[in-house]
This record gives C-alpha cells, sequence and structure tokens, in this order.
C-alpha cells in the first residue's frame, strides 16, 4: 500500500471512530466502530502486525487499570460511599448556593483525584443532581463543576485518569515524584477554576434556600471500610511503583477485597462485577491506541514533530500545553496524548507533564475533549436537564485559559524546586 492510501484510510477511521464515539448511533458502544477500525488498519497494512501488537502491549497494563479502578468505584458506591457525600454536601452548604459550590469543588477534586474522573462523571454527577434538588438551589454550576473538575482535577495522581497513566509510563517518574511535582498545578488549577466558576454563574449562586430537615435529622454515616480500602489502595500505589509494579496490581487488589465482601454480603453478583468493568469500553480503548498508532506511523508524527519544542523552558512547556489542548479539542485527548507523548519524551518529564495539562484541562472547551465530557453530557440529558452549547462553550473560553496557563507556571515551578 502507498504511503499517501496508509494515511488516507488511517485518517479517516480515526474520524469514524471519533464520530462513533460522540453520536453512538442507535446507543451502541463505542467499541462497535472502533473494533472494526482497528480490524482494517491492521488488515490493509496502514499498520504492521508488530506496531499492533506493541500499542496493544503498552496499552495493556493501562487498560487493566482501568476496569480494576472502574470495579473499585462501583463496588464504593453499593457500599453507599457516594450516598454520603450527598448528605455531606447538604450538611455543609448549610442551604447557601456558594458554600454549595465550593464543597463540590473541594468533593469533587478528591474524588477525582483518588477515584478517577469517570467516578465524578458517572457516580457524583446524579449525586450532585439529587442534592441541589433536595436544596432547592439552580444545577447548573454545580452540574457543571462536575464535568470541568472530572477533567481539571485528574492532574495530580498517575491513577487520576488514563491519560495520566500512559505519560506515567513515559515520563519514568515514580509514583510520589509525579504526585509531587504535579500537585502544585492541580491545586492552581483548581483554584483559578473556582474563581471564574464564582464570577460566570454569580447570578445562579444567589439567594439562599431552607436546609433540609433530613440532613441533620437522619444523617448518613461515611463508610469506613469502603474508605479504608481506598486509602490501602493507594498506599500500595505507592509502594507498587517504588517495586517497578504496575499500579493496575493495587487497584485489583483494592477491588478485590470490596468485591469478595459485596459478594459475601450478597450486596452484588459476579455478573454485576463483571458488567462494572465496561468491557465494551476498554475494547474502545485498545482498539482507539492502535488506529491512532496507525496515524502517527503515516505522517502525523512527522508533521507535529516541528511544532513540539524540545525544552523545559517556560515559552516551551506553554507551547507545549497550548499544543495539546488544540489537539484535543480536535482528535479527542486520549489520542491526543498517544500522539504527543513519543515526541514530548525527547526533552524529559518537564514536557511530558506539559502535555498531561493540556490535554486534561483543554477539553474543558469543547463536548468532544474528552470522553468523560461526552459521559457526562449524556447523564445530563437522563436526569431532563439541557446543556447550551453556546454556554458550555464561552465557559470554556474563559477557563480553559485561566486554568492552563497559571498550572503550567506552577509546573515549571515545580521542576526548578523539586527537580527532575
Amino acid at each position: 500500500m502507498s504511503s499517501t492510501l496508509a494515511t488516507a484510510i488511517s485518517a479517516l477511521l480515526l474520524v469514524a471512530v471519533l464520530a462513533g464515539a460522540v453520536i453512538r448511533p442507535f446507543g451502541l458502544p463505542e467499541a462497535t466502530v472502533a473494533v472494526p477500525a482497528a480490524g482494517l488498519v491492521m488488515a490493509t497494512g496502514a499498520i504492521s502486525l508488530d506496531h499492533a501488537r506493541a500499542e496493544a502491549e503498552l496499552l495493556g497494563p493501562v487498560v487493566g487499570f482501568l476496569a480494576a479502578v472502574l470495579v473499585l468505584a462501583k463496588l464504593c458506591d453499593d457500599e453507599g460511599l457516594f450516598h454520603a457525600c450527598g448528605a455531606w454536601l447538604a450538611r455543609t452548604s448549610k442551604g447557601r448556593p456558594p458554600r454549595l459550590l465550593a464543597a463540590n469543588f473541594l468533593l469533587a477534586s478528591v474524588i477525582t483525584a483518588v477515584l478517577s474522573l469517570d467516578a465524578t462523571v458517572v457516580l457524583l454527577t446524579p449525586v450532585v443532581f439529587a442534592t441541589v434538588a433536595r436544596l432547592g438551589a439552580r444545577p447548573k454550576p454545580h452540574v457543571y463543576a462536575c464535568a470541568h473538575l472530572s477533567n481539571t482535577a485528574s492532574l495530580l495522581l498517575p491513577v487520576s485518569n488514563l491519560t495520566n497513566l500512559l505519560a506515567f509510563t513515559a515520563s519514568g517518574l515514580s509514583f510520589t515524584r509525579f504526585a509531587l511535582l504535579m500537585g502544585p498545578a492541580w491545586a492552581v488549577a483548581i483554584a483559578a477554576e473556582y474563581l471564574v466558576f464564582r464570577r460566570f454563574f454569580a447570578d445562579d449562586l444567589k439567594g439562599e434556600s431552607p436546609e433540609p430537615a433530613e440532613a441533620e435529622a437522619d444523617p448518613v454515616g461515611m463508610p469506613v471500610f469502603a474508605l479504608a480500602t481506598v486509602a490501602c489502595t493507594l498506599a500500595g500505589f505507592v509502594v507498587t511503583s517504588a517495586l517497578g509494579v504496575e499500579p493496575a496490581w493495587a487497584a485489583f487488589a483494592g477491588a478485590l477485597v470490596l468485591a469478595v465482601r459485596a459478594l459475601v454480603r450478597g450486596r452484588t453478583t459476579p455478573l454485576a462485577v463483571a458488567r462494572a468493568t465496561s468491557l465494551p469500553f476498554l475494547a474502545f480503548v485498545l482498539a482507539l491506541g492502535i488506529v491512532v498508532r496507525a496515524v502517527v506511523d503515516n505522517g502525523l508524527s512527522d508533521a507535529l514533530g516541528h511544532l513540539v519544542p524540545h525544552s523545559a523552558s517556560l515559552p516551551a512547556l506553554l507551547g507545549i500545553a497550548a499544543l495539546a489542548a488544540v489537539l484535543a479539542n480536535l482528535i479527542n485527548n486520549l489520542p491526543a496524548v498517544l500522539v504527543l507523548l513519543p515526541l514530548a519524551a525527547v526533552a524529559g518529564p518537564g514536557p511530558i507533564l506539559a502535555v498531561l495539562l493540556g490535554v486534561n484541562i483543554g477539553p474543558n472547551l469543547t463536548y468532544a475533549g474528552s470522553l468523560a465530557t461526552l459521559l457526562w453530557r449524556r447523564i445530563v440529558h437522563q436526569h431532563d436537564h439541557d446543556v447550551d452549547l453556546g454556554e458550555f462553550t464561552r465557559l470554556g473560553l474563559i477557563t480553559v485559559p485561566a486554568t492552563l496557563i497559571p498550572a503550567v507556571a506552577a509546573l515549571w515551578v515545580s521542576l526548578r524546586v523539586f527537580g527532575i
């Protein structure tokens, strides 16, 4: 096959895969288009079988981790963790929308960092809907916060986002080193996002509503066992990183502990645990990686190679993050990180982390920027709440630069203070 034809086929198939993930015709899973597309790029020779196998081997541990975390988050929900979080939000807000927004920012940031962005989108968003309904508050700022923080607040740990795991593997950093370098950027980005939300949604945050009596009369206790399991799982991530073991094993251990407990108590079934892994979505991630690798092999890497700065200076980091943000909104953040990581890795961990800032914060600009935002939109529609595309975009046009620029500056300071 000629290189021109291979480039055209791989590019068209990538567009088809992303369109299928956005539109999901007839409600079919994302893998419905992605898996046949991966088969086509291999069958037509747009990607060699060796390169396809190498991509699958690279993504294998990442997909295994994702499956374990999805199960862990679902079992935490079954234990009542997110119900308790909703009760905490109601008590903390004291009927005041600004307090509710601040509490929501704190809760969503912690849940995203610890249990990954999928937990915030899938499990916390419905809880926030229920909480604002109880309080009689306007839902818009609080529901939008779930979408934005599922992206922005996923910067902290290697396990907070699928993109982080890919960057973590490429960076060669330890788990604690990664968190140390990204911590200031994470805090600065969330703070900047909060300030924008307070200003943008000022009208929606006015007034007070009576605090529901049941918030105090019937307090919901925190599920201690689930919290302890999550804490031990986080400690396991640190230990496995120090030992050079994939973090997926720590996530698997945490999920196994909760699964055994739930099965023994009759709170779940083996089929429900298997469904929680979301096998079609895992297949989508693997297939997407193969299609993206075909596009990279057929010219995209060379085209972008001239645009990626090969240094860790502040202007270079800003340029890399901006490029990553733009690319994430054009082709989605997962393909963007797969494309940019090999190019940024030449200059060391600093540029790799700058790519991560771009692909995690940048997707707040458009629906298609990240899979998490697409999923959030579906959940919002299920709750009969309309999301205005123009308003979503206007908010993104303000928040993305307002968070990305100071976050990159904070990363640059971290690199200089803590070193690499």
